[in-house]
């Protein structure tokens, strides 16, 4: 590496503050990191031993360039990682692993009437969250509770009611309001909304005093049917508050955090208290952690949990012995609008509870590793059994399943879906449309597609080469029975392949057909083989349909919009994406329309007036 650009490179190195961005050979980033100098921090990778961490020379050895930007001080640089980070998803950072899927509850404050709903996001603006929790069941549940004492609107849109002109089912069983048709004012359903934030924040007395007055009003002046509706009212709150409670008010508000790590994996479990109670418990699993230190791993984390969370935590718990986090802390500073402190707790309740957080991390830790190695046992046996039951000449490894979908004989469209060692490989999924089709043809559309596939088996050296296409699979699935059997086995037999295994899965027994056997394979309903199967068949049929929805939306779009006064490609696509389907955009009212991005007010009512002229709401 003597005069490589790279060792150029490094000798340019500045002793400053900033962050560093190593690429590999394609100018792919691989790698973000922060350093108080830089010059110092980058060369130590490529020292000898490095800083002993297997991952360093991992990164050394792919490393073909470095890029640095330099920053005013080390809090500086932790925001630039950190938006550097969610912009590349380097292979080398430590990854929050699907933290995009954990549920929150929204309310949507800057709608007229707002709604208070279970989402899996967390970006909209106008909107306030609260979460994460550890599983959807909970949010669900909690969101059944607060309706029942907070009769919010449970209708969906920006706007409440169905445009009937009469309040649905929801309000006479005393779930919603119905300020769709004016039964309540905007500041009363206003108070209502206020309520559940109150509530959710952790402000559970003043919600059980209003109920027990309410229930005792009730009672006094024997209306007793509507006093036992507040008191069942009430019993679910005080429920839902206790199952949150640990109370600890001399704790404050503060998030606990509990870290274990094992190998190239780590957990962090987040206990957050507000005001003393124990909101939640937070659960996550992070990767690539291979040969980091504990402080390394708690910055990551932070940096990615807190980075989009909604709220900040005025103190973090931390474990013993992470040493220097003060750039942590004025990053976290910063996202909260005033001081954060992170400190570790040496004795008292916020001691205990971050053992117990660690605790709880650990638990975390083995029940993941002793899940993944009973998953993995179970896609042994599930190999195992189909080569035994398909009399294979080895392990299907690579599994690939085609499906047809059409709707009356229209948009006809093929899948081809991958499962590699028992599990899918989405990245080697492809779509086909079915060319030259007339009506439908099943056995024909079949036999296209498994054509089309094995067409495109070729090296990496071919002008057509696609990796999803390159590899041969050991066995090949076709959904159906003998017909399209035959048809598949008819397309690949006019390639010179090696030996490949095809069978199909007959749908209502659940029959496994393979060539040259007039009778079906009967498998146990219950075996980890056919469970298998059914899967692989499922995600085909699901991907098959997805394409086929997808053309014919649309083509329904272009019909319905390619006349419309004003609207050329550009704003046609903007319609889309603001309102996700076609459907939603002839639903929508003059004003939402002209709320798009991108289309002008003057363009929006005339479209608004050339829909509803032409029928098309």
């Amino acid at each position: 590496m003597e005069n490589s650009p790279l060792q150029a490179q490094l000798k340019a190195l500045p002793a400053k503050p900033g962050v560093y961005l190593f690429r590999d050979a394609k100018g792919d980033v691989i790698y973000v990191g922060k350093a108080k100098s830089l010059r110092s921090r980058v060369r130590h990778y490529f020292q000898k031993g490095g800083d002993g961490r297997m991952q360093s020379a991992q990164l050394a050895g792919r490393a073909a360039g470095v890029e640095v930007i330099v920053t005013g001080t080390e809090a500086e640089a932790l925001h630039l990682e950190q938006n550097l980070i969610k912009r590349y998803r380097p292979s080398f950072n430590v990854r929050l692993r699907d933290d995009k899927s954990f549920p929150y509850i929204a309310v949507t404050v800057e709608d007229e009437y707002p709604r208070v709903m279970f989402t899996r996001e967390r970006h909209r603006r106008g909107v306030v969250y609260f979460g994460p929790y550890a599983n959807a069941k909970k949010v669900r549940e909690t969101l059944d509770v607060l309706n029942r004492v907070f009769p919010y609107r449970p209708c969906e849109g920006p706007k409440p009611g169905r445009h009937s002109g009469i309040p649905c089912l929801d309000y006479h069983i005393e779930r919603c309001l119905a300020p769709c048709v004016g039964y309540v004012t905007k500041e009363a359903y206003r108070e209502v909304i206020d309520g559940v934030i109150e509530f959710l924040s952790g402000e559970t007395r003043p919600i059980q005093r209003e109920l027990e007055r309410r229930m005792n009003e009730a009672a006094a002046d024997e209306r007793f049917e509507e006093a036992a509706r507040h008191r069942n009212r009430l019993f679910a709150v005080q429920h839902l508050a206790e199952r949150q409670a640990a109370d600890r008010r001399a704790v404050g508000t503060v998030d606990v955090l509990g870290l274990a790590v094992a190998e190239d994996r780590a957990a962090v479990q987040v206990f957050p208290l507000r005001d003393g109670k124990m909101v939640d418990r937070y659960a996550f699993h992070l990767e690539n952690v291979a040969g980091q230190d504990a402080a390394t791993i708690v910055e990551a984390f932070c940096l990615e949990y807190y980075g989009s969370s909604p709220s900040v935590p005025p103190q973090l718990v931390v474990p013993r012995g992470l040493g220097d986090l003060d750039a942590l802390a004025e990053f976290l500073s910063s996202r909260r609008g005033s001081r954060v402190e992170i400190r570790a707790a040496e004795r008292g309740d916020k001691r205990r509870l971050q053992e117990l957080a660690a605790q709880n991390a650990e638990l975390a830790l083995e029940a993941e590793a002793a899940g993944a190695e009973s998953r993995r046992l179970r896609r042994v046996e599930a190999l195992e059994e189909l080569r035994e039951a398909l009399n294979l000449e080895s392990l299907p490894l690579r599994i690939e399943c085609f499906d047809i979908s059409t709707t009356m004989g229209e948009e006809n469209v093929g899948s081809m879906v991958v499962f590699q060692d028992g599990q899918p490989k989405k990245a080697h999924y492809r779509k086909f449309a079915v060319r030259g089709q007339v009506g439908m043809d099943d056995f024909a559309a079949m036999a296209e597609v498994v054509s089309r596939r094995f067409a495109r088996l070729a090296g990496p050296g071919g002008d057509d080469y696609d990796e999803g296409f390159a590899g041969v699979p050991n066995l090949v699935v076709v959904d159906g029975g003998k017909g399209q059997l035959s048809a598949a086995l008819e397309a690949i037999q006019a390639y010179d392949l090696p030996r490949v295994a095809v069978i199909s899965l007959a749908k209502r027994v659940e029959e496994v057909f393979v060539p040259g056997r007039p009778e079906p394979i009967v498998l146990d309903r219950r075996s980890p083989g056919l469970q298998l199967l059914q899967r692989i068949r499922d995600e085909a049929h699901r991907f098959a349909i997805g394409f086929n929805r997808q053309r014919r939306e649309t083509k329904a779009f272009k019909t319905v919009f390619d006349d419309l006064p004003g609207v050329g490609p550009a704003r046609r696509r903007a319609l889309l994406q603001h309102f996700g389907s076609p459907e939603r955009i002839l639903a929508a009212s003059e004003e939402e329309l002209e709320g798009v991005p991108g289309l002008p007010a003057k363009t929006a009512r005339t479209v608004y007036a050339q829909l509803h002229r032409t029928g098309g709401a």
